[in-house]
């Protein structure tokens, strides 16, 4: 910030509806200098929106991918290689966004920085996520490029059989975009990110911005290599049991492999490691406690945003200095809520249920 923005800044402090010829003739400027400098403080995240809405609550950034989700439910045993009946149901969807939908209905102020298209199914991810009260101001639209696309199949239980991702816009967020969303990053409380992104453009975030606690969501084993050679600069990490294989290169067969995995993780510099099982329960861990926690047993509907809700868990718990046992059932009930409706975000997710779901675990 330079020092006139300092000083406009604290006009509008003192005086919220201050107009901007009042701080010129106060200053000894030009109404029209006075336009620049609040214009550049809206887009260093000082201030919000128009009327000079000061930042004063705490906020989550998410950086990641956006797209669609067309996914197919089969009315009876999938049967590949056929035609199936059944219904198929089209929701906004991606890692980055899903875990923002939820932080909100959390109640967490959450910027989500990504990409879409200027096209039918970008409008209906802007339109939407703002509904869900998910400040989309600092993400990228273009007009050459496709917005993301996810399309997948589940089988008769509700997990996903095949599935098909076209996500090649989430690769226009480069380091130079990164950069003008400088501020905004640094002024989070944490920053999520999912290994949609490019690798080089992970590693910049987390090298360059040191003072900020980063959240990582794996995607999948692919995905989530990119990040293995610089996997210690992570606050909290969520693999399953291949993306923990994949990150350190340990066969895990059991309970003790796991261990050894997430002791890999802490003395790599992680500070809060959970490995997921799927249906057969979370390990977690930090440098104080190891445990494992096995989730209740409901009627899978859609497992595709299980994952998602885990990870929006874990960033409320953090904000809520919850210790790890409790962020770990937290997020699971998170998880659980999701697994329980065909949407990949479901409309019911909120802390009360969450709560109401932790008592009943044991």
């Amino acid at each position: 910030m330079t020092g006139r923005e300092k000083e406009i800044l604290d006009m509008i402090r003192n005086t919220p509806m201050v107009s901007q010829q009042e701080i010129a003739d106060a200053l000894g400027i030009a109404r029209s200098s006075v336009a620049v400098h609040i214009a550049n403080l809206m887009k260093k995240g000082y201030i919000k929106g128009k009327g000079y809405i000061l930042k004063d609550r705490d906020y989550v950034t998410v950086i990641g991918g956006a797209n669609i989700d067309i996914i197919g439910f089969p009315t009876d045993v999938l049967k590949m290689e056929d035609s199936n009946p059944g219904k198929v149901k089209i929701s906004l969807g991606g890692v980055g966004r899903n875990i923002s939908e939820n932080l909100a209905k959390m109640g967490v102020d959450t910027k989500l920085i990504t990409a879409v298209g200027d096209d039918v199914y970008g409008r209906k991810i802007l339109n939407e996520c703002k509904l869900s009260q998910i400040d989309m101001d600092n993400s990228l639209i273009l007009k050459n490029l496709p917005s993301s696309t996810y399309l997948s199949v589940l089988d008769e239980n509700g997990d996903m059989k095949l599935a098909l991702s076209d996500m090649d816009i989430t690769d226009e967020i480069n380091i130079d975009f990164i950069r003008e969303k400088s501020l905004i990053i640094k002024n989070s409380r944490c920053v999520v990110v999912d290994t949609n992104l490019k690798k080089e453009v992970i590693e910049y975030l987390v090298t360059n911005f040191k003072g900020i606690d980063f959240f990582v969501d794996t995607v999948s084993t692919v995905k989530g290599k990119k990040i293995k050679n610089f996997i210690g600069a992570f606050h909290t990490i969520k693999p399953n049991r291949l993306e923990a294989e994949e990150l350190t290169g340990i066969r895990i067969d059991g309970e003790k492999d796991i261990k050894k995995a997430i002791k890999y993780f802490l003395d790599s510099g992680v500070r809060r490691v959970f490995i997921s099982l799927g249906k057969d329960g979370i390990y977690y861990g930090d440098n104080q406690n190891t445990g494992y926690i096995k989730p209740q047993e409901i009627k899978i509907i859609n497992a595709t945003g299980a994952g998602d809700a885990f990870t929006a868990g874990l960033v409320y718990s953090y904000l809520n200095d919850f210790d790890i046992k409790n962020s770990t059932k937290f997020a699971m009930a998170a998880s659980l809520i999701a697994l329980s409706h065909e949407n990949t975000i479901n409309p019911n997710m909120s802390i009360k249920r969450i709560e109401e779901i932790m008592k009943e675990m044991k």
